[in-house]
């Protein structure tokens, strides 16, 4: 049956093989971190309120374009101080009305929050309570507030600001923070984090600063950061890929205006932390008559453009990151999931492209799946291994396309020959059987998830098959294409499996429904 699982894998030369460098020590990072936090509690003696840009748990990002960075890093270094820390979560009512979704897990902000929730309190950290944020009244925000209230979570309305954040007067004041709710922390390390972008942490903070003063408690500010990386070029590709996963958000990499006029330094921070600087310093002027910082750079705690250890790596891994989200945005225009801006959002990615060099050029796993669709007429797939070897899947009767590039990658994983038939056709018939006959499917292919269960059930008596199954592990991080949008279930696999993923913008059939 040669060929009926895919086809022999193909080598593809490459002369650049530095994606699968690593190119940031993670452990450093810690380390520094770690100091530098402990540094910034200490400096203001009682309460800080610290809050996590980016994402605190599954930061694949960070993973993605800092080859080497551990996605739970972050988490990692908070569980040192859990006996002093809270957390706070943030999320915008917008988020909750719009149900906007969370791209690399595809789950809803509101599932985020709960989902963080569970995993917080799984590692011993103590969940005090969920703000939301810029707070309307709507079916759907009521319904989130009154899940996580039946589930014995508090939660906290603050509310929109007008002339945010250029009417400073009016921002600190009664009429301003005043008229948020004041939210009751119990421990000296209160950590504000959110599901993601744009869900008012800093604001969160900063309110919290106005009421505890009010109060009679003197506490502090920081932010801990992760992009875009203060010591790095404005245009470096880490940087860059910093403003692509935030196209749709607005933000735009800057030179730190106040860093520059007060220490002569060029430094890199992003526009909303600049435009919210003059409230933060304002805020602390009232309170203690002085600010400790004098730049939003000062006010962010950001260890990791020390920790980069080779910079051809992060920045190849980094121009990847950049065409990986514009393949997925032009992917949401076309299945209509994208947002309203959707084009501008296109229009911007594809500027950022120019600004660093990118082309197709820098995922070879493009060339390769597009060369199989044109050479078969089919939908085909390529991954390309951590080895440089790009091995590709064709459309076959038993299996779709992604399927048998899976199960050649790995085959060449496990140094199997493509000879050998891991899943034996008196197997998979009976299973297209199934599908077409009693499941109602019209596709009678073999889908990633049904492979791999096949697969796992062939390890029990075939140790080749048993030798696949250990080299999942070996997937995580490769690239890979499909000439063609996959199905959600083929999508998830990849995404459990940590394959950074793009598709060509088009559906195999030119049918309305591909749900």
């Amino acid at each position: 049956m040669r060929g009926s699982q895919g086809e022999l894998f193909q080598k593809f030369p490459l002369e650049n093989k530095i994606m699968y460098k690593i190119g940031f020590d993670n452990d450093k990072y810690i380390r520094m971190q770690s100091d530098r936090i402990r540094e910034r509690i200490d400096s203001f003696g009682g309460k800080l309120y610290l809050e996590f840009g980016g994402k605190l748990f599954d930061d694949y990002h960070a993973s993605r374009v800092l080859p080497g960075f551990m996605p739970d890093s972050k988490v990692k270094m908070l569980c040192e101080m859990k006996e002093q820390a809270e957390i706070i979560i943030a999320i915008g009512a917008y988020a909750i009305e719009k149900s906007k979704r969370r791209g690399d897990l595809g789950i809803t902000y509101d599932s985020e929050v709960l989902r963080l929730i569970d995993a917080f309190r799984e590692i011993g950290l103590y969940v005090g309570s969920v703000v939301i944020t810029r707070h309307v009244k709507s079916p759907q925000t009521d319904a989130f507030e009154q899940r996580l209230t039946s589930l014995g979570v508090r939660v906290y309305h603050h509310y929109a600001i007008p002339n945010y954040p250029a009417d400073i007067p009016l921002i600190v004041s009664d009429d301003g923070y005043g008229k948020n709710d004041y939210i009751e922390t119990s421990r000296p390390l209160v950590v504000v984090t959110a599901p993601g972008p744009g869900s008012g942490k800093m604001a969160t903070c900063l309110s919290q600063l106005y009421h505890e003063h009010k109060r009679g408690v003197r506490c502090g500010y920081a932010k801990f950061e992760t992009f875009p990386i203060w010591n790095l070029p404005l245009k470096h590709p880490v940087n860059v890929a910093y403003e692509a996963a935030t196209a749709d958000l607005d933000d735009v990499n800057m030179i730190d205006p106040y860093h520059l006029e007060a220490y002569g330094q060029k430094t890199v921070n992003y526009n909303r932390d600049i435009e919210i600087f003059p409230v933060l310093d304002a805020i602390f002027k009232e309170i203690y008559g002085s600010s400790p910082y004098k730049s939003p750079t000062d006010m962010g705690v950001n260890m990791a453009g020390f920790a980069i250890t080779d910079d051809d790596a992060v920045s190849e891994a980094s121009k990847r990151e950049i065409l990986r989200r514009s393949y997925v945005a032009a992917c949401e225009r076309a299945s209509g999931d994208g947002d309203a801006d959707i084009d501008e959002i296109i229009s911007k990615l594809a500027l950022l492209r120019n600004t660093v060099g990118v082309t197709a050029e820098n995922r070879p796993a493009i060339a390769a799946a597009n060369a199989k669709a044109d050479a078969t007429g089919r939908p085909a797939f390529a991954i390309e291994l951590p080895d440089g070897t790009v091995v590709t899947g064709k459309t076959s009767p038993l299996l779709g396309a992604s399927s048998a590039a899976l199960l050649n990658a790995l085959k060449h994983l496990a140094h199997i020959d493509d000879d050998v038939d891991l899943i034996p056709p008196y197997i998979i018939e009976p299973i297209q059987h199934l599908k077409v006959t009693h499941m109602g499917n019209h596709n009678p292919r073999l889908h990633t998830d049904e492979l791999l269960i096949t697969l796992a059930i062939c390890a029990v008596t075939d140790k080749n098959a048993a030798a696949t199954i250990e080299c999942l592990n070996d997937l995580y991080g490769c690239e890979a294409h499909s000439s063609v949008i996959l199905s959600h279930v083929d999508e998830n696999v990849f995404k459990k499996l940590g394959v950074n993923l793009t598709s060509e913008p088009k559906y195999e059939t030119k049918k309305l429904y591909h749900k």
